[in-house]
């Protein structure tokens, strides 16, 4: 409990009381009303005590930030520390052993959540989603309904919109993927996107920005789209629906607070409707990027989205940084710490305008699970790390494996072996990279397998090899971080928990170990949705 000690000293009225009887002059009396008023002032502050309550001793926030980092726990955010400068942008020397400067270290109040859906320990991204959306646990692939599917689930993005707040959703994946579609849409399943594209159009939410949809996609549960590869017709159903469609940067640049409601994309998304085309590049491969349309970030779109959504009313943001978890699926840790960054410098956003609203904003910072099963040490290491060796790394892995699939049949491996020093560094002697037999049979094994087309889960053997991602490029990763001191466990998500960071009004209430369901439940109750 925190004391605040005041005090009423009885002498002070004793005295008051006194004086007054007393036969006095005009100015002597006020003379001495001044004398006791200081005396009252002063005691006031001293003696009367008044106990305050921090967990509940606070203004409800009209204005509510949720963050969450797709496949993001502590040692995504840690490698990204201890790597990476976050003001350049670029991987620290070897001597530099302390760790970055990330927004998410200014946040006071952290705690830790568990993750396991009702049906499995470890979850998936719909089942994570849905209870920090809804504080309510369900099974695997469903979205914001319960565990059998017969009931909806109501979210707290849904619950500030009927309050009549305006409501954000933001991602740097498609913004109807499972985690941003648990915030607005209710279906037995993550793949039914034509029924998330409906609900997405049908929420009334002010603010979709990010990825694109795939709502030209059969739904698992019969229902057909019938769009086939024109995204056009979901738009024209979007504008029907009141919504603003840009997916140009002078357009972007050009939204305001009386823009009305809005959908903001890069411009590939209309070219091609696809898992990649409906999200925004890897920060790693941003600078390759020739388009200025398709360079808009996570970031950037989070700033543009406090601008559009700021009312007196209040709103409620949900920002996903959904490409760490993909990074992490394929293994790769520079392009999942620069994602990260980038996540981080979108969290900033919010922090700024924290700064010009502290009494009515809440921020809340978290991951749905964590991905990969990320290891700061690895075996042949040992104690040393060597985090320096990652600035070698010049694109994503999935760029690289754009770059593979370019090969023809006559690509030999000596010079497979220029482009992974060209592209990782891999083989370079003076930059502490050279390659020893065995892992040169390694790569070579593993640049057959990409040659043949081998089919990297048949035997199924291989899939505990390579995942099930281009043999040759996540062997190249493996290797890079492997001499960094990094190792990976899985290319699926793991059951370890995850951190809550917390700032604002309410704050207090995420100190502790609890489920992420709870995670739900602070919010709604500290911000009044239920």
């Amino acid at each position: 409990m925190k004391r605040i000690r005041l005090n009423l000293c009885l002498r002070a009225f004793i005295s008051l009381l006194t004086i007054s009887l007393i036969t006095v002059s005009c100015e002597e009396e006020k003379e001495i009303i001044k004398e006791i008023e200081k005396v009252v002032e002063t005691e006031v502050e001293k003696e009367v005590e008044v106990e305050v309550n921090p967990l509940t001793d606070y203004k409800t926030p009209k204005y509510v930030f949720f963050f969450i980092g797709d496949g993001m726990s502590s040692s995504q955010i840690n490698i990204t520390e201890a790597a990476l400068n976050n003001e350049e942008f670029a991987l620290k020397t070897a001597s530099d052993v302390g760790i970055g400067s990330l927004n998410i270290q200014k946040f006071p109040v952290t705690g830790m959540q568990t993750t396991h859906a009702e049906d499995r320990y470890i979850t998936g991204s719909a089942a994570s989603a849905t209870a920090l959306a809804t504080g309510y646990k369900t099974t695997i692939n469903t979205v914001s309904m319960n565990g059998d599917k017969t009931e909806d689930l109501k979210t707290m993005a849904e619950m500030a919109k009927e309050q009549g707040k305006k409501v954000g959703i933001i991602s740097s994946v498609s913004i109807d993927h499972a985690t941003p579609a648990c915030f607005y849409a209710h279906t037995s399943h993550r793949n039914n996107y034509y029924s998330i594209g409906q609900d997405l159009v049908a929420s009334g939410f002010d603010y979709f920005a990010g990825g694109g949809v795939r709502w030209n996609k059969y739904d698992s549960d019969g229902e057909v789209s019938g769009l086939s590869e024109d995204i056009n017709l979901f738009l024209d159903k979007a504008t029907e629906a009141g919504y603003t469609y840009v997916n140009t940067k002078t357009a972007f640049e050009r939204l305001t607070q009386e823009s009305g409601k809005v959908i903001a994309t890069l411009e590939k998304f209309k070219t091609s409707v696809s898992s990649n085309s409906a999200a925004l590049p890897y920060t790693l491969d941003l600078e390759a990027e020739s388009n200025e349309n398709n360079k808009i970030t996570l970031s950037d779109f989070t700033k543009k989205g406090i601008d559009i959504l700021d009312n007196e009313e209040g709103f409620f943001m949900m920002v996903e940084a959904g490409k760490i978890d993909w990074a992490c699926h394929a293994n790769d840790v520079v392009s999942s710490a620069q994602n990260t960054i980038e996540f981080d410098k979108a969290i900033g956003h919010a922090l700024d305008f924290y700064k010009n609203h502290p009494e009515e904003t809440l921020i809340i910072v978290t991951g749905d699970h964590e991905t990969g099963g990320l290891t700061l040490g690895f075996a042949s290491t040992g104690y040393n790390t060597a985090f320096d060796l990652l600035i070698n790394q010049k694109v994503s892995y999935e760029a690289f494996t754009e770059i593979v699939y370019g090969w023809d049949d006559s690509k030999t491996f000596a010079e497979a072996l220029t482009d992974a020093e060209t592209y990782f560094g891999l083989g370079n002697e003076d930059k502490g990279l050279a390659l020893s037999d065995f892992e040169l049979g390694l790569l070579e094994d593993a640049f057959n397998r990409t040659m043949t087309g081998e089919s990297t889960h048949e035997p199924e053997e291989l899939s505990v090899i390579y995942g099930y991602y281009d043999p040759f490029t996540v062997t190249i990763t493996h290797l890079l971080n492997q001499k960094a001191g990094i190792n990976w466990g899985t290319y699926s998500h793991t059951g370890v928990p995850v951190p809550v960071f917390a700032m604002g009004q309410g704050q207090y209430n995420f100190s502790g170990y609890y489920d992420n369901t709870d995670v739900a439940q602070k919010i709604m109750e500290i911000a009044a949705y239920k």
